[in-house]
């Protein structure tokens, strides 16, 4: 016992003091754009159905719209650099004034859902989703490059628990609110309190830097990150860009849905309104988790992930019970941002010199799979015989695409090996 305490000193001692700052920070970052800018709308949505200001096909398109955003402003993250090299007139603008100015679009955003005007609400859920991709892509863009050159890369796994704390504050707020009988608008009038207060507390560490915005070719900061490109060809990162896509698809249902599958499925039950923060509490240890595993194939790593989920998505459907629900949340959350994490981990040892712009395709091409899920969800209810029905058949299809994507990883293990 003595020893193991040694080595925990050890371990502590050996992490820079700047470090628990960079990862903290991402972590409250992740948590405001994520946790609440994009997931708050589903602890959210049943106070909407029980308000009456959208029904399920509504929430669908809703849900789709902020997907769609997310992929659109990951795709100008991705283009960011082609674009620059184009316009030279464009400011080279730091990564962390666009993460501050992300921060607090979000909380306006989110404030603004509470205004009674639905015909906007497509809108604002569309910019909200524009304004995450952004958030996400720089945050973990300004971390990972500040915790790599600290000596200290893995504590970036670090900043993907923030969604997971993000989705149990506002899961577990919302819970109280449907408890103390308030209206959805109230709810996303103190989520978007709460998103400015958060923001606040990081905003003086996010500043300066010189991770900015740069053109195609142009020299920028790459400590920590090994120069490997010459043999990873396109069609390797074409793949993973597909596999990754897969995911965004297999989770988006479930984690859509969840709270409205469950009153279906267990009606009056007094836990239907915490399977949504058991899900976030498996999204943070999943990504803390990450951060504690030895070097490893990230690839062979992403497959046992799509695995755990399509595991977690098969538990709700085999037992539709309390006992069900929660291993099925649990499970389906753990590898939700340890995804993200070996996916951004791959993206770096593959493209190390233009990292963030890969991290923007793939962060596109997880959105592509998320918009395709909601419409999906709303084209089957309607023609299913019951909504138990139509939400089971979009469960199995969401299983069925995260067990093609465990395939496509380990084909690539396979035909890609690491070289040591």
């Amino acid at each position: 016992m003595a020893l193991t305490e040694q080595q925990a000193v050890g371990a502590t001692a050996s992490i820079p003091p700047g470090a628990w700052p960079i990862a903290l920070a991402g972590l409250v970052s992740l948590a405001v754009a994520m946790g609440i800018g994009r997931f708050a709308f589903t602890p959210l949505l049943p106070m909407m159905l029980s308000d009456g200001v959208v029904d399920l096909p509504g929430a669908s398109w809703l849900a789709s719209a902020n997907y769609f955003g997310y992929m659109l402003g990951a795709i100008f993250c991705t283009l960011q650099p082609w674009i620059w090299s184009r316009l030279r007139w464009l400011p080279a603008l730091a990564f962390s004034s666009l993460v501050r100015a992300g921060l607090l679009a979000t909380g306006a955003l989110t404030l603004a859902m509470a205004w009674p005007a639905p015909a906007a609400w497509p809108l604002l859920r569309f910019a909200a989703g524009v304004t995450s991709a952004v958030v996400f892509v720089y945050t973990s863009g300004w971390c990972l490059s500040r915790l790599s050159r600290l000596g200290v890369p893995r504590m970036g796994g670090m900043i993907y628990a923030g969604p997971g704390a993000g989705i149990v504050v506002s899961g577990l707020m919302a819970s109280g609110m449907v408890a103390l009988h308030w209206t959805a608008a109230t709810g996303w009038m103190i989520l978007g309190v709460l998103a400015f207060g958060l923001s606040a507390t990081v905003w003086r560490i996010f500043r300066g830097g010189d991770e900015r915005l740069k053109a195609l070719g142009a020299p920028g900061p790459q400590a920590g990150v090994a120069p490997e490109t010459a043999s990873h060809g396109p069609a390797e990162i074409a793949m993973l860009t597909l596999a990754y896509s897969l995911a965004g698809f297999g989770y988006i249902i479930t984690a859509t849905f969840l709270p409205v599958i469950a009153r279906a499925a267990l009606p009056g039950s007094a836990w239907l309104d915490l399977f949504w923060p058991v899900f976030g509490l498996g999204v943070m240890a999943g990504a803390l988790l990450a951060t504690r595993l030895p070097q490893g194939d990230m690839r062979v790593r992403l497959g046992i992930c799509y695995a755990v989920q399509a595991l977690g998505i098969f538990a709700s459907l085999w037992s539709p019970s309390l006992a069900g629900f929660v291993i099925g949340s649990l499970l389906l959350g753990i590898p939700f941002t340890a995804i993200t994490f070996f996916g951004l981990q791959e993206v770096r040892r593959l493209r190390p010199a233009t990292a963030p712009a890969f991290i923007g395709l793939l962060t596109a091409a997880y959105g592509v799979g998320q918009i395709a899920g909601p419409p999906l969800v709303a084209l089957l209810l309607r023609h299913s015989a019951s909504t138990g029905e139509g939400f089971t058949l979009s469960l199995q299809i969401a299983a069925s695409a995260l067990l093609v994507g465990v395939v496509i990883y380990a084909w690539m293990v396979r035909a890609y090996p690491v070289l040591k």
